[in-house]
């Protein structure tokens, strides 16, 4: 009789693995956090609320996300950390119990040309191998399929799908010579060094017109190929002015243009679908091959809910594994709400929720668990009937031994939250502090503004304002759109709603260009770098500095970080860039300013006792109260009125979410004579108590005889409206049709849409 092996012990019941449930933080300071301490449920979806600007990023992404990627980042080698960005420690007592942070947030895909919905998620990738297996005619392996590899790409477009044609006229002014400035293309201006290489060429006479050039001179002048000429005793590079504009400009991707380039690329650049590829990027051979008489291409077209059919027809066991993963893949594009798009879509044409949910997919397939996953309002462009899919999506992550940290303002994803975490009271240096920790039924009896605004519905309009006109769109057939044509209403508030992918945006920004009387304002980036900031942009910097120099009797340029005043250390920026070689770079503090941008000198001048450092560090709301009067407080009661009272005057731009870029463009435009203000989604980032600030200042607009048009899904703005237009009744080819046009009591009596049935149980009808 044999004994049986000694069976393993059994870990003693309190093991000292089991203590660490909790994230704990100790100590937190970092922005406006006012040395926080909390423990945060391991292995649980804990939501973080507060208003806008109460320090919920702060804490979440600032600090605890933070210092999980520096720990990771400081695990490689210092060669490999070179590569690395620089992470500075958050300022916190201690972090324990962390585990790795992933975070998903909303930053837009990269705007490179080449990066596609398809090459983004690797189901492109996964088609390409399907296709090199089981494609018939057999052309070659995978590479064969891509069109960012040589021998995938379509040789006249490289890949890109489009070609672009120069117009000419753009280009130069024909009634000029060289020396009067014929050339109109930015950077080329008369004595600058692009134009001097051209001008003294001797290929053509500085002061002939161009309208009278030989045809070989107009040739040389155009289209000359590189060529070395000698310069007065120095041997340039001369090339036509086609040649150099293509390779210093279009070669560019337009999205990271200076402005003005980019303004003169739109005007002069006519792009147009490339003829020999047809816009599919490929070679002739890729195109030939087939599975199901249908090529790669014509998959990649296809809207993905569609592709996903397609795939589960294909049955072959030499890639059966491949194939499940793509179908799986595929499946989770649908299920996570974005069926509608196709994988040939340019990554850099989709929002930020849409860009957060495509790296969400690649997630929920990961065999990692003991991962913390961090949001950043994941329910933003989505419908209340998207929002539910999404809520499964964050609890499957959580049940697979995740801890799931979402930074969000939607009652519904706080409702199946394990675990809140209330921030405020206020924003800025009214916040920072922990109103509230616990679960969901103890928030709402806190008393905490969060805790109180949970169940507060906005109410439909007793009487609907009355139309002073109508805006027709007709035919519109944008994207998806089947042929839309609707009338908007002027002089009122219109909500135009739809599931995402709908039509919304194809519908009101194809079809209401920006011009004249029509304000856009969307979150877009503010293009800036580094030293913009609110004052900056808004054009307050200019009345601070002016009281500055009338209050001192000095130069106002004295009172700028771009100009005199500017600390010679750190030019302003006041913090220093030190490159180590080999370890990453790192910003600190400048000691000469200590982080003030301005000169000892410029710090001496004080305007009613604060200085211009100590102007620049107040939230909008206390220099509001600052500035009594003038051009100043206009400015600021504006930035006010739209919500960004918590705002510093100097914090930079780089810095906002796409809901603050969107209202500090919106509190610009309200300084303009608008008639048309189109919105996209302004409840971005908004807590529940600021959406009826929003609700108001709308009203204002309104009743000052302007039109407001907002794309949103928020059911108290669709309840808050005069006129609903409802898209749909799905996403992509199943949607791009009006499902409903009327006023929202309407809409909730007899509407028979998603939208009118969120809207009924919204308002409690």
């Amino acid at each position: 009789m044999t004994t049986p092996a000694t069976a393993p012990a059994t870990a003693p019941a309190t093991a000292p693995a089991d203590g660490h449930h909790v994230i704990q933080v100790r100590g937190a300071r970092e922005n406006n956090l006012t040395d926080v301490s909390l423990d945060i449920p391991k292995r649980r979806l804990t939501v973080f609320t507060g208003v806008s600007g109460s320090g919920k990023s702060s804490l979440v992404f600032g600090t605890i996300a933070a210092e999980s990627q520096r720990l990771i980042n400081e695990t490689y080698t210092a060669f490999v950390q070179s590569f690395m960005p620089s992470l500075g420690r958050p300022d916190v007592d201690a972090l324990h119990n962390l585990s790795a942070a992933i975070v998903v947030d909303q930053e837009r895909m990269g705007a490179n040309s080449r990066s596609t919905v398809g090459t983004a998620t690797d189901a492109y990738t996964m088609l390409r191998i399907v296709f090199s297996r089981l494609g018939t005619p057999h052309i070659g392996t995978s590479g064969a399929f891509s069109f960012n590899l040589p021998e995938g790409m379509c040789p006249r477009c490289e890949g890109v799908g489009e070609i672009s044609d120069i117009d000419i006229d753009q280009l130069v002014d024909r009634e000029k010579s060289m020396n009067e400035g014929a050339i109109t293309v930015p950077n080329f201006a008369v004595d600058s060094w692009y134009w001097q290489v051209m001008a003294r060429s001797g290929f053509y006479d500085p002061d002939k017109k161009l309208k009278d050039f030989t045809e070989q001179e107009w040739a040389d002048f155009l289209h000359k190929p590189q060529t070395k000429v000698k310069v007065d005793s120095n041997n340039l590079t001369y090339e036509g002015l086609v040649q150099k504009v293509q390779r210093t400009m279009l070669s560019k991707d337009r999205d990271a243009m200076q402005s003005h380039i980019r303004a003169f690329v739109d005007r002069a650049v006519v792009f147009r679908g490339c003829p020999d590829c047809g816009g599919t990027r490929l070679t002739a051979a890729a195109l030939s091959s087939k599975i199901g008489g249908v090529n790669i291409a014509e998959c990649s077209a296809m809207q993905i809910s569609d592709l996903a059919a397609f795939v589960r027809r294909i049955d072959d066991p030499g890639v059966a594994p491949l194939l499940a993963g793509l179908r799986d893949l595929l499946d989770s594009l649908v299920e996570i709400g974005l069926g509608y798009l196709s994988l040939d879509r340019p990554a850099g044409t989709l929002s930020g929720g849409e860009a957060q949910r495509v790296k969400m997919v690649r997630h929920l397939g990961s065999s990692l668990t003991d991962v913390t996953y961090v949001f950043d309002e994941p329910t933003i462009g989505l419908h209340p009937h998207d929002i539910r899919r999404m809520n499964d999506l964050l609890l499957r992550l959580r049940d697979k031994g995740n801890t799931v940290l979402v930074v969000e303002h939607k009652p519904e994803v706080i409702a199946i939250a394990d675990h809140v975490v209330d921030l405020g009271p206020g924003a800025g240096t009214e916040g920072g502090r922990i109103c509230f920790s616990g679960d969901v039924a103890g928030l709402r009896a806190s008393g905490t503004l969060t805790g109180r605004h949970l169940e507060h519905r906005a109410r439909l309009r007793d009487e609907v304002r009355k139309p002073t006109g109508q805006l027709s769109i007709e035919g519109a057939d944008l994207h998806n759109l089947q042929d839309v044509s609707v009338d908007i209403p002027l002089g009122v508030l219109t909500v135009v709603t739809g599931v995402a992918g709908s039509g919304k945006s194809s519908l009101i920004h194809g079809s209401l260009p920006a011009g004249q009387g029509v304000v856009v304002a969307d979150q877009t980036p503010i293009r800036g770098s580094r030293r913009s900031n609110p004052a900056t942009y808004t054009g307050l910097l200019n009345p601070i500095r002016t009281a500055f120099a009338k209050a001192n009797g000095v130069k106002a340029a004295l009172f700028s970080a771009n100009s005199e005043g500017a600390c010679p250390k750190c030019s302003g920026l006041g913090l220093v860039y030190t490159d180590l070689a080999m370890m990453a770079g790192v910003a600190s503090v400048c000691e000469e300013c200590q982080g003030k941008r301005f000169t000892p000198e410029v710090l001496t001048y004080t305007l009613h006792g604060r200085n211009i450092s100590e102007v620049l560090g107040m939230s909008v709301a206390e220099a509001c109260d600052f500035f009594t009067s003038g051009q100043a407080h206009a400015i600021l009661g504006r930035l006010r009125d739209v919500g960004l009272g918590y705002l510093r005057l100097g914090q930079p731009l780089n810095t906002l979410s796409g809901g603050e870029r969107q209202r500090l463009k919106l509190a610009i435009h309200m300084a303009e004579k608008a008639a048309t203000y189109v919105l996209d989604e302004p409840t971005t980032g908004l807590h529940m108590a600021d959406v009826d600030q929003l609700l108001a200042l709308l009203d204002r607009l309104v009743d000052a005889g302007n039109t407001v048009i907002v794309i949103e899904h928020h059911q108290a703005v669709m309840a808050h409206a005069d006129w609903i237009v409802d898209l749909g009744p799905g996403a992509g080819h199943d949607g791009g049709r009006v499902v409903f046009e009327g006023t929202p009591a309407e809409l909730v009596a007899d509407g028979g849409t998603l939208t009118a049935r969120h809207l009924r149980e919204y308002v409690g009808d």
